[in-house]
């Protein structure tokens, strides 16, 4: 297992609740995980763990075996805002963290371009990020985090910000470029319908405190489509168990009042 999350708590210094409760859960080499359940279940605070952006309460996440005590280049985080610098232009952009990580000139040039033709951006590179809509600042922010060629990309709802036909037609992109790369990924999300279309497979966090309820291996072969009849059934499905989870959620907030 390239990450092995152990009886994860978290509870933060102002609250007096746990915000994460017992967490356990193990990612492969080359998996792509996504995260569901109701809003305040503490998905975003175990992607922070993993990242070693926050520190655990109780328990160890350990990467590769060993524990994770900081934020490090095996690691990479691409968040709901695309967070490239402003004064740079997306080749700029990529070429800061392989500057960063001591690659020659040379080799800075060959893997920008490369990655930068991966996600459509090529004609694009000499861009301001002003320039650019919101779904080509979430490639030029992707081709940023493929370059670094980190072991695990941590991605927190990356298509949030977007509107609907932006966000399909990343989905599509971003599922060509797994399926080339295999790289392993820790997807946040909100919807079912795009955790069908990513993940191999599913963890679902109850809140109140956030801990795993149920794991959910995705058989459906790839490339997914949201039209097939198996894609259908699973999402009504996988629905209905979230809107349980999220009432649930709504009650316990009305009790502690």
């Amino acid at each position: 297992m390239i990450l092995e999350v152990r009886n994860v708590t978290k509870k933060f210094d102002n609250s007096e609740t746990e915000a994460l409760a017992d967490v356990s859960l193990d990612i492969a080499d080359g998996e792509f995980i996504c995260v569901i359940g109701p809003s305040g279940c503490g998905k975003t605070t175990l992607l922070n763990l993993i990242a070693g952006l926050e520190k655990p309460t109780g328990g160890r996440i350990l990467f590769n075996g060993v524990p994770v005590a900081a934020p490090g280049p095996d690691r990479i985080v691409m968040f709901q805002e695309s967070a490239l610098f402003p004064w740079l232009t997306v080749k700029e952009n990529i070429f800061f963290g392989l500057k960063l990580a001591g690659k020659p000139k040379t080799e800075q040039e060959e893997i920008t371009a490369h990655y930068l033709k991966m996600v459509q951006l090529a004609h694009y590179r000499d861009y301001r990020p002003h320039q650019l809509s919101g779904g080509m600042k979430q490639r030029a922010a992707l081709a940023r985090a493929l370059a670094l060629d980190s072991k695990l990309l941590l991605m927190d709802e990356p298509f949030a910000a977007l509107d609907k036909q932006t966000r399909n037609k990343l989905r599509e992109e971003i599922q060509a470029i797994w399926m080339q790369t295999k790289k392993t990924v820790f997807f946040i999300t909100h919807s079912v319908e795009e955790a069908i279309f990513f993940a191999d497979r599913i963890v679902m966090l109850g809140a109140n405190p956030g801990s795993v309820i149920k794991e959910i291996k995705i058989d459906l072969p790839r490339p997914r489509h949201i039209e097939s009849a198996g894609f259908i059934e699973l999402r009504a499905k996988l629905l209905a168990e979230m809107r349980e989870e999220v009432d649930k959620s709504v009650e316990a907030e009305y009790r502690n009042d």
